[in-house]
């Protein structure tokens, strides 16, 4: 066991989108796969929808794995390994769903085991095995999921049966968000999305947007901050005057407010160091 400094440029992205058919799945993501990479040469689609991402191929020389069904989550892993060993750099998979409820999903295996609670115990390792090779590969992953009207059916107080609707659930297993970094709801059909969760702190609570290219420009600058930090307070450290430092600060608008005191602190040592210095030339 060994303790390392934790670095963000370290962490690869999982990225959720989700919506109902025709508002842009599919298009959304490999715009933002592609402001991620800059190279669409280094992005896979593992296409379970039919080879519906083929339909995108004017925007690039993306890469096109097709999976038919049946869609164990073990066709997935090895999907998923594939990519990696072809050293694709964003590997989106296109959609999730299938595995949950698709042919041959987790909701029809463990209906072929009998459908009982205690069946979910072969089921489970099983789809856990894909969420734990989402979360590992070497790669930035970026998934769609379908989504559907929820019902419930209410009883009201004069003993009535009434159907209520609960807005839009996503057709893979509860929870899959809380394994995220950011998770993306396509909204409607002009492609506007809203974050239902976001450990980037970049989309929360924010205004309804489009998906492109400047999204995943914006989560690869995330992922790269604490280097150019690093990169700036090395600078800082190695400045020999007051207006090197001025130019340092000039220069990075970004973390202007972050190295304030850095600047300060390499202010105050060099001026003590210009103090100092006569004080050592009289004593030889």
């Amino acid at each position: 066991m060994k303790l390392k400094q934790a670095r963000r440029q370290d962490v690869k992205l999982r990225i959720g989108i989700s919506g109902a058919s025709g508002f842009g799945k599919t298009y959304s993501a490999l715009k933002l796969a592609h402001g991620i990479t800059g190279d669409y040469s280094k992005i896979a689609i593992i296409d379970s929808e039919h080879g519906s991402a083929s339909l995108y191929a004017e925007l690039g020389p993306f890469n096109i794995l097709v999976l038919d069904g049946p869609y164990p989550p073990e066709k997935y892993i090895q999907a998923i390994s594939l990519c990696e060993k072809q050293g694709m750099e964003v590997i989106i998979i296109d959609s999730i769903s299938h595995e949950w409820t698709g042919e041959g999903g987790c909701l029809q295996i463990h209906e072929q085991l009998g459908g009982r609670f205690q069946d979910w115990a072969k089921v489970t390792p099983r789809h856990q095995a894909f969420i734990e090779k989402l979360l590992h590969a070497n790669a930035h992953i970026i998934t769609t999921t379908r989504r559907k009207v929820d019902y419930s059916l209410d009883t009201t107080s004069k003993g009535r049966t009434k159907v209520v609707k609960h807005g839009t659930k996503e057709l893979t297993r509860e929870g899959f968000e809380y394994e995220l970094t950011l998770n993306l709801e396509l909204i409607n059909e002009n492609h506007l999305a809203k974050a239902s969760k976001d450990r980037t702190g970049l989309f929360m609570n924010k205004p309804e947007f489009v998906i492109n290219a400047a999204t995943g420009k914006k989560l690869k600058a995330w992922c790269s901050q604490d280097e150019k930090r690093a990169k700036i307070q090395e600078l800082i450290n190695n400045a020999q005057s007051k207006e090197e430092l001025r130019h340092i600060y000039m220069e990075h608008p970004d973390y202007q407010q972050q190295i304030k005191a850095d600047l300060r602190s390499r202010l105050d040592q060099l001026e003590k160091e210009d103090i100092a210095a006569p004080v050592e030339t009289k004593t030889q």
